[in-house]
């Protein structure tokens, strides 16, 4: 007995079709752990992070170094170097993506003449040195929130709102820029600055750009979207939180910030695009952009010794006029 002609084209298609669904599905799972708990971060041992500290109160070639200081925002510990000599303000220095207070806190050598602050979001370092159960990343969500709550805290410390500058790259800048928002809609006024780098534009976006990795392929323009949103939505789900609490463009659109702002975008960063970037720097009032044509966190590699000097000479312009 012969079988019918659509048996033989049919099985083939279902089996294609059924190959295609594990795929996306498989590469979705793969994409939600990322956003979640990122693989590739471990922390530092205590050890290594306390000689780090150590090493930046002593400061030296142009740096006063100063003295560690712990407080409480809320459950967050907050580490903060109180400098030597005194100053001007108080840089808050956000950490990206898979890292830690730990691997932000050299940057506080940018800003001689300010006292830093740093934390790790959520406690999540401590929570993984500790064993016990770690909290998801949540790509802004809950980090920008945790942000507001640090700046009230150097607010009730005695700094006044228009000295406190944020600095953030990556996820850094993303939560910083979230966080601004928020701070901006209480009405209370403008921070001192905010100088951020290669932010992403939403959880959805950066879980679809997670798939397209360093280079295009010929399948992406027809599955990285689907896996993208779908690898997003799993994360959402994971972390307790919508996708739109991390979106700038929702978060910002129809705002005016304004803090000043610094503004570095590389012209082809795969991770945070370029337009987004372009999009939110115009959302300020007093922007300030410098546009390097390399990858994503590279400006500074490129930039040389121009990427501090820019950084400290907006951080000074801005507080001078405080």
């Amino acid at each position: 007995m012969l079988k019918s002609p659509a048996r033989f084209i049919l099985g083939p298609a279902f089996l294609a079709l059924a190959v295609l669904g594990v795929f996306v599905v498989s590469r979705a799972r793969s994409v939600a752990r990322e956003l979640t708990d990122p693989p590739f971060y471990h922390p530092q041992p205590r050890e290594r992070v306390d000689a780090t500290y150590r090493d930046l109160a002593r400061g030296g070639a142009g740096d006063p170094g100063g003295a560690w200081e712990t407080f409480q925002a809320g459950p967050r510990e907050v580490w903060f170097l109180r400098r030597a000599q005194p100053s001007r303000g108080v840089v808050l220095m956000l950490h990206g993506f898979g890292d830690d207070r730990w691997g932000t806190s050299p940057a506080l050598r940018m800003f001689p003449d300010l006292d830093a602050a740093i934390f790790t979001y959520l406690g999540r370092d401590d929570a993984m040195r500790a064993g016990g159960p770690v909290p998801p990343v949540t790509l802004g969500a809950r980090e920008s929130r945790e942000v507001a709550m640090v700046v009230h805290a150097l607010e009730a410390r005695g700094y006044p709102r228009g000295r406190i500058l944020l600095l953030g790259r990556s996820l850094g800048a993303s939560v910083g820029l979230l966080a601004l928002a928020q701070l901006e809609k209480e009405g209370r006024g403008p921070l001192g600055g905010i100088i951020w780098e290669g932010a992403p534009a939403s959880s959805r976006d950066f879980a679809e750009r997670l798939v397209r990795g360093p280079e295009d392929r010929f399948w992406h323009r027809f599955l990285a979207p689907a896996i993208g949103s779908l690898g997003s939505a799993w994360a959402a789900a994971r972390g307790g939180y919508a996708r739109d609490e991390t979106d700038l463009r929702r978060r910002i659109d129809g705002m005016r910030l304004g803090t000043p702002s610094l503004c570095f975008i590389a012209s082809q960063d795969r991770l945070a695009p370029p337009a987004v970037q372009r999009w939110v720097a115009s959302r300020f009032v007093e922007n300030r952009t410098v546009e390097v044509p390399t990858w994503h966190l590279h400006c500074s590699e490129i930039l040389g010794s121009r990427y501090g000097d820019e950084v400290r000479d907006a951080a000074r312009a801005w507080l001078i006029r405080r």
